[in-house]
């Protein structure tokens, strides 16, 4: 018994605090959203009847249809962009791949508010691109409304259709291609019948992952959509303008988006349990041999997604070294956006780096354990550790905000108005990156190491630290700067949360936007771009050999 409880304390310990810290921080919170939308407004009685007021709005019922709406189809879309684009990568023989994966993941980390933001810069009524077809006689209106945030979302979440993809097509079992070709199917009916279909469970994966990061965002329908309401933006609209205590109807909205996020998850999974999609594989599959056309084509297919993705952020970088006269572009080169940017504060830019560190390595240290634990210790406890520790992924940052608020604003721990909360917010938040990056890494190291350190007397803990840190270490550097990037670049519960002297530059572009100031919006994208482009380009370079 002894003996089972000293091999066992090392991840019961970590079970328990991850379990502390997330039910904590984060099923408290949801919890507290959950109760605020089914209770009266004095707090005394159980009611429905706060559904039945927002289900019963055609305003909010139209912010419902909107959010689905625009997921599903920036699903759609990043897996019509994502498939072939992926296909192309794993199965065509066309140069520059490994440049074309690491462009492919840049979208992932550079912030989607800023490419939502280049895109009014460019296609908006007083767009730049807006104003040459016009001048050469062609009809464009704007990039404003659905349209908009879904070509926003379908150019910076392709990736999550792409990356899994490319490693499915990899993966296949070449000899049941060839079982279909050597009973006359023909290439393409192959591809549609067999491969396709064979693949499908990482491209429902990667739309899932769309479509939960589009009902959930905030910064893209905050730029592009205009008076069109969507579930995430009337969430926090209906929270900062309720002053009572019990702020019900953002709680209702909170609660349909985690809904909706469940029930796609549901149907996913329902769509996979139909089948089954298991080959033997014993390599990677061969490349299949195309004319030099084809080739190209796919070359020029996959580089032009690569284009129009990067583009908006390449344009915003351009557009904040030109001179601003209050809302109109003069095309002369200047500083004077970036020297209004720090007149007004450095402090944004201090508190992006600060929280964004500070939070990375909650969420590291945190979810390197956790990651560990999944793969080495299987049992039913970590079947629900992990569970809850990706479950912030599926939570809309409004929504955690909110019941961060709820959560802590009075009782035995206050937290609202510090820079205390927006850590816990990000280090929940991004918990899931952490976990997963350590998670792969562990898969990759022979476990039979920690068996012969412990088998010869060293305990768990010591283990841990002294064999697996050293071999984990570029999964570790690869989740905390994960991390940082994603955070850094975070808006949807930041808007929530900070206060004057926690504001961050999110927030700056945020304002500066309302505010009608495209100078120092722009000049603040591109200083965040460069928070975000700088430490994985470091990272990259001094950790190829991982």
């Amino acid at each position: 018994m002894r003996t089972f409880v000293s091999r066992n304390a090392f991840p019961l310990g970590i079970a328990v605090v991850a379990t502390a810290f997330l039910g904590l921080f984060f099923l408290y919170p949801v919890l507290k959203v959950f109760v605020s939308s089914v209770i009266t407004p004095d707090g005394a009685h159980f009611t429905l009847q706060n559904y039945k007021d927002v289900l019963g709005s055609g305003f909010f019922l139209q912010g419902l249809t909107n959010s689905l709406s625009i997921a599903a189809m920036a699903s759609f879309f990043s897996m019509l962009v994502g498939v072939p684009f992926a296909f192309c990568v794993a199965r065509l023989p066309i140069a520059g791949k490994p440049v074309l994966l690491a462009l492919t993941a840049l979208p992932l980390v550079l912030p989607s508010f800023v490419s939502a933001y280049a895109l009014v810069l460019m296609f908006g009524r007083a767009g730049i691109v807006t104003g040459f077809l016009r001048d050469i006689g062609i009809p464009f209106d704007s990039i404003y409304g659905v349209k908009g945030i879904v070509i926003a979302y379908t150019l910076t979440l392709y990736p999550y259709v792409v990356l899994p993809t490319v490693a499915a097509f990899k993966s296949l079992d070449v000899s049941v291609e060839e079982a279909a070709q050597n009973l006359g199917a023909s290439r393409g009916r192959m591809l549609r019948t067999v491969t396709l279909p064979l693949v499908l469970p990482s491209i429902l994966a990667g739309g899932l992952l769309v479509f939960i990061e589009g009902l959930e965002n905030f910064g893209v329908p905050f730029v592009l959509a205009e008076d069109r309401p969507i579930l995430a933006i009337e969430a926090y609209k209906m929270f900062v303008g309720e002053t009572a205590t019990n702020p019900s109807s953002a709680g209702v909205l909170g609660m349909l988006l985690i809904i909706c996020t469940v029930a796609a998850l549901l149907v996913q999974r329902g769509m996979l349990a139909q089948r089954r999609y298991a080959t033997g594989a014993r390599g990677a599959t061969p490349l299949i041999d195309v004319t030099p056309g084809v080739r190209r084509l796919a070359s020029i297919f996959c580089w032009f997604v690569i284009a129009a993705a990067l583009v908006p952020f390449a344009a915003v970088v351009l557009i904040s070294f030109l001179k601003f006269s209050g809302p109109v572009l003069q095309y002369q080169f200047s500083f004077s956006n970036f020297v209004q940017l720090f007149e007004r504060s450095y402090r944004p830019l201090g508190n992006t780096l600060l929280l964004s560190t500070l939070a990375a390595c909650v969420a590291t240290l945190i979810g390197v354990p956790i990651g560990y634990v999944l793969v080495r210790y299987r049992s039913r406890l970590s079947a629900i550790l992990d569970i809850v520790a990706t479950s912030p992924f599926a939570v809309a940052g409004t929504v955690l905000g909110i019941g961060l608020v709820m959560a802590f604003s009075s009782g035995f721990l206050i937290l609202t108005g510090t820079a205390l909360i927006l850590i816990i917010a990000y280090s929940v938040r991004k918990l899931p990156f952490a976990v997963r990056s350590a998670s792969a890494i562990v898969h990759q190291i022979d476990p039979s190491l920690e068996e012969a350190s412990i088998s010869l007397g060293v305990p768990p803990l010591q283990t841990f630290v002294r064999i697996m840190v050293p071999l984990m270490v570029g999964g570790i550097v690869g989740a905390f700067v994960l991390t940082f990037v994603t955070i850094a670049s975070e808006l949807s519960s930041t808007v929530v949360l900070y206060s004057g002297q926690w504001s961050t530059m999110t927030v700056l572009m945020f304002q500066a936007l309302e505010g009608n100031s495209p100078g120092v919006g722009t000049s603040a994208a591109t200083i965040l771009i460069l928070c975000t482009v700088l430490p994985v380009a470091l990272v990259y370079r001094l950790l190829r050999r991982y």
